[in-house]
């Protein structure tokens, strides 16, 4: 039974969530189909910028992402605190970088609003986008269906193109988080279509090296690495991003008997100062999409988000 996406997605529990959309019948979203022969390569760019650029938008974070062949995942952060922050002139403003205001907000910002009823209009125009800024399943909606719009429009064909609504798992601690981001980032690594990191392309990982390279440690797109010692101010990644490179490194390094990729061995300090061990840690990276977990997190978290839903039984990927 299909559960209802606001028993799935709470950023009162959680802000963070990883997500997975894939393409109809497994269709070729990227990538060279060995079939037909015929490349997709370009769609990549597509994605990646349209997710770029409707995180500029939103209220939502990017804290990493992969574009593979026939689907992508996104592990995000919702910042509601932040969009509830925002004044109506802003809210406005980060709604109209995507969408065509009606005439009575043309005419409020131009200070034209004279009755109480009009103001009233406005208002509750400015409440409901500001509740879709930090809407996950606005997010997702806008980015898959801008895409299927141009992928059906270069195929000359309409109708569906991705598998119904996009997957999603909330990561209910930073344990699960760091291995959700992990998992993505290395996802071109266990497909096999690149050696490294630093060879993912469409990955974060990959833009964040890009940027290290620059001399930047930290990139305008992407949700940022805090630090360790400010994870209770939830304004971003609570780990450094030299660690969460030797956990990506390590995770990689591990062979694994259903993927054909991997990189060599080495074990990265962020597993000590999180006190989970190495065989926690890539147990939790491999079984994300093996099974329909919709939560993930240690067991004390899973029972109080239980206790928050007012849930008797969840679905649950848990942490020992």
């Amino acid at each position: 039974m299909t559960t209802a996406r606001s028993q799935l997605i709470c950023p009162d529990i959680t802000p963070y969530y990883h997500c997975v959309s894939r393409c109809v019948r497994r269709s070729y979203l990227c990538g060279v189909d060995s079939l037909t022969g015929k490349t997709y390569e370009h769609r990549r760019d597509w994605i990646e910028q349209r997710i770029l650029s409707l995180a500029s938008v939103y209220l939502i974070q990017i804290c990493s992402y992969a574009v593979m062949s026939n689907h992508y995942h996104l592990v995000v952060r919702i910042d509601k605190e932040g969009a509830l922050a925002l004044s109506d002139l802003e809210v406005v403003k980060r709604w109209n970088a995507e969408h065509q205001l009606p005439l009575i907000i043309q005419r409020w910002l131009a200070g034209d609003i004279r009755s109480e009823s009009e103001k009233d209009s406005c208002n509750q125009f400015i409440c409901k986008w500001r509740e879709r800024l930090y809407s996950l399943s606005w997010f997702m909606k806008e980015l898959n269906y801008d895409i299927a719009v141009q992928a059906n429009k270069e195929d000359q064909c309409t109708g569906r193109f991705w598998e119904g609504r996009f997957k999603s798992q909330a990561l209910l601690d930073e344990k699960a988080l760091l291995s959700a981001m992990a998992y993505v980032d290395l996802n071109p690594i266990r497909a096999k279509i690149a050696d490294t990191p630093e060879q993912s392309d469409f990955t974060s990982i990959k833009a964040r090296l890009t940027s290290l390279e620059k001399g930047e440690t930290t990139t305008s797109s992407l949700a940022n690495f805090m630090g360790y010692e400010h994870q209770n101010k939830s304004r971003g990644i609570p780990f450094r991003l030299s660690d969460y490179l030797e956990l990506v490194d390590w995770v990689g390094r591990q062979i694994r008997p259903d993927k054909p990729g991997y990189i060599e061995d080495s074990q990265p300090n962020i597993l000590r100062r999180l006190s989970l061990t190495q065989s926690d840690c890539l147990a939790l990276c491999t079984k994300l999409e093996k099974k329909p977990r919709v939560w993930v997190g240690t067991k004390a978290r899973l029972h109080d988000a239980k206790m928050a839903l007012n849930k008797k039984r969840m679905v649950g990927l848990h942490i020992a």
